[in-house]
């Protein structure tokens, strides 16, 4: 027995069928392709086969062997997935199962340079090679080429099957306390000049407040992105769509201009004086306890806020915020954060390969995407029409999850994001609404690297970000004045900004340089 099979083999649990379930009901009916035709065959011929998984587990909904989704998938499919979870960390399982060369036949990742880096060590499947198994996913790569793109390793090959969809629930945005700024009279700024003003206004008014508070220490780069981009700037090297190149943000005047702003809300006390050691639980305390009106976080923090304190303060009312712009005539933009970065992988050593790209396939079929995002109709939802509900008893996204199974690890790839909108509150569904509005016109290019590209990144890259963390603290709280600013220029240069860029660059053009087509 292998060593990763002796950590993980006490939590193997063969997942049981739900009584009344077919077994391959549907599985030869005809469905649609990504596209809505119907010249798509079902693809999904697993009626009887059994896969190994290792998937990841969820505080929050944890696995459960029971959860309907599963005898779902069997009624769909006819496959049967008998899942693995994690012992400690999803990492180290992953390690100790490479390692060991005892893998199941389907592995979560969590990410794309993980997946990369056991794929080029032969670990993993090159999805590339089997795309004659899987027409549905073809179908799709042709709809959303980039997102297909983004899949890719650096040499070309494709070791994670692509998500779409979920990420949505990363985005983060700007929030405010409108009961707050309407009961003081106080306009919603459009820019960093408008910001400062309220942010005061609100000080004189709460003088005991930090109007302005951010988790700056529990996720400092989401954090940096948001304040850069708002600037015209990035948080390290980003592509400048307009130039049509990589550039360093923190060396740029625009970011001199962010980081004279946020030391001026330092110095006035308009934000909390350890604003950039903040965690989560400070933050939590200060919004919630009115001694602070004005945050950046994650988008589903107005449903958090507001259902937490309503009860007690029915006038405590989160809402979105547009972002302001951080230059005159600038854009007001959030960062592109609503991309998954984790998704399935096939191992390698499987011997059910073939039948593993089938299944998998129909994740990328509209009848997937439909199951994927809403359930079976009739069980979790129905149909008015074209519009679909969730039944009313489904009225939670965390609890339709934790009841179904559904959008958990390794049940789905491609979802309609409506499903999730469909249930929150109004004030959610207005900030996505809204927020959308604010975003860049691209994504970030994501482009994989080599190993030698992502030593580079390792060394030079974390070497350059730790002197421009370090040299942003000091600028704000004044332990270096901004007229040091061209000698920072210079000594942050002088790390290998230029070998930084052009490592960017050059996986960037191999990307662009690839063929999406079947081997």
């Amino acid at each position: 027995m292998g060593k990763w099979k002796s950590v993980i083999l006490p939590l193997l649990i063969a997942v049981t069928m739900v009584a009344g379930c077919s077994g391959g009901g549907n599985a030869s009916g005809p469905k649609t392709d990504a596209q809505g035709k119907n010249d798509v065959k079902n693809n999904s011929s697993g009626t009887g086969k059994t896969f190994t998984a290792l998937l990841d587990n969820n505080p929050t909904f944890p696995y459960s062997k029971s959860w309907p989704v599963w005898s779902w998938l069997k009624e769909k499919t006819g496959v049967t997935l008998e899942v693995q979870t994690p012992s400690g960390k999803l990492d180290e399982s992953l390690n100790l199962a490479i390692a060991s060369k005892s893998l199941p036949d389907l592995m979560y990742m969590p990410n794309r340079k993980e997946s990369n880096k056991f794929g080029q060590q032969g670990a993993l499947v090159d999805l590339m090679e089997y795309m004659d198994n899987m027409p549905n996913l073809q179908a799709w790569m042709k709809q959303y080429p980039e997102e297909a793109k983004a899949a890719l390793s650096a040499d070309g090959k494709m070791y994670m099957f692509p998500n779409q969809g979920f990420g949505e629930t990363n985005r983060i945005i700007w929030m405010y306390r409108k009961d707050v700024f309407d009961k003081e009279g106080i306009q919603v700024p459009t820019t960093y000049e408008e910001l400062h003003a309220a942010l005061k206004k609100l000080k004189e008014k709460y003088p005991d407040s930090y109007p302005l508070s951010i988790r700056y220490g529990q996720i400092p780069d989401e954090m940096n992105a948001n304040m850069t981009v708002n600037y015209g700037t990035g948080e390290g090297a980003y592509y400048d769509f307009d130039q049509k190149e990589w550039r360093y943000g923190p060396t740029e005047d625009n970011y001199k201009s962010m980081v004279g702003m946020w030391k001026s809300f330092y110095d006035e006390g308009l934000v909390p004086p350890d604003f950039l050691s903040l965690q989560t639980k400070q933050w939590q305390d200060m919004v919630s306890t009115g001694k602070s009106f004005v945050t950046i976080d994650y988008i589903s923090r107005i449903d958090f806020f507001n259902n937490a304190m309503q009860p007690e303060n029915p006038e405590f009312n989160m809402q979105f915020m547009a972002p302001p712009a951080g230059v005159a005539g600038g854009k007001q933009l959030n960062p592109y954060f609503h991309y998954m970065e984790g998704g399935l992988t096939v191992a390698s050593t499987s011997k059910n390969i073939d039948d593993i790209m089938k299944y998998m396939d129909f994740f990328y079929s509209e009848e997937g995407r439909t199951f994927s995002s809403w359930g079976v109709e009739g069980e979790t939802y129905v149909k008015e029409g074209d519009a679909i509900k969730f039944k009313p008893e489904y009225n939670d996204v965390i609890e339709m999850r934790k009841q179904t199974g559904l959008q958990t690890s390794g049940t789905y790839t491609w979802i309609d994001f409506n499903a999730h909108l469909s249930l929150f509150s109004d004030a959610l569904k207005h900030a996505y609404e809204e927020a959308v509005k604010y975003d860049p016109s691209a994504m970030q290019p994501r482009p994989a690297f080599t190993e030698g590209e992502n030593e580079i990144i390792s060394i030079t890259g974390q070497a350059i970000k730790k002197h421009r963390d370090e040299s942003f603290a000091k600028f704000v709280t004044g332990s270096r004045s901004l007229a040091d600013w061209e000698k920072y220029v210079e000594e942050i240069n002088n790390l290998g900004v230029d070998q930084l860029l052009s490592t960017y660059k050059e996986a960037y053009d191999r990307v662009l340089n690839i063929q999406l087509s079947a081997k």
